[in-house]
């Protein structure tokens, strides 16, 4: 089923919509879950959540498109789920993702209002499209998809070593790009 007519389901409140949206796009949200969460259940559950989210914010919400709204909603509550679990320290393998950008961006804690946080993703945004697009391929699979360095170099056919050059490079570009543009790091 096309995105619209999912989205029409969900507008009618038609409980089809939930089947329709894990057909489609189940493996896509357990993938991103994944990423950020190692365990099944937590996967799973992720995974569900973000259905129930998906209902509650469709109406009033008419996403366009379909399937970064429900990534969206799918990260955000993987990484509410991975704040739950590090508390545990049951994954380690997202602190080594997060520990790689702490050079390139300043906590949330220093930035003084939400203004200044979306002038900064405007800033990563205007960075992102001015890079070559291997680079900028990574570097979005990598910290926003949270996939591993050895699924980058699988799914860009280059070495491992490679794969980790050109993140360390577009990190040190990113982080001399918004130094440049007046962002205290």
């Amino acid at each position: 089923m096309e995105d619209q007519g999912i989205i029409h389901l969900y507008l009618q409140r038609s409980q089809q919509a939930l089947v329709e949206t894990k057909n489609k796009y189940g493996a896509y949200c357990k993938a991103i879950a994944r990423n950020i969460v190692s365990n099944h259940s937590d996967v799973e559950e992720c995974e569900n959540d973000t259905y129930l989210a998906a209902w509650h914010a469709i109406p009033p919400n008419r996403p366009r498109k379909f399937s970064v709204f429900l990534g969206r909603i799918t990260r955000n509550i993987a990484l509410d789920k991975h704040g739950y679990n590090t508390a545990k320290k049951r994954n380690r393998e997202f602190e080594v993702i997060l520990t790689e950008l702490e050079g390139c961006l300043a906590s949330p804690e220093t930035a003084e209002t939400g203004f200044e946080a979306g002038e900064v993703a405007n800033l990563i945004n205007q960075f992102l499209l001015a890079i070559d697009e291997q680079a900028r391929h990574l570097f979005i699979r990598r910290y926003w998809y949270s996939d591993s360095i050895d699924q980058l170099s699988k799914r860009f056919n280059i070495s491992s070593s490679k794969t980790k050059s050109i993140l360390f490079r577009t990190r040190n570009k990113l982080r001399a790009h918004l130094a440049q543009e007046g962002v205290s790091l």
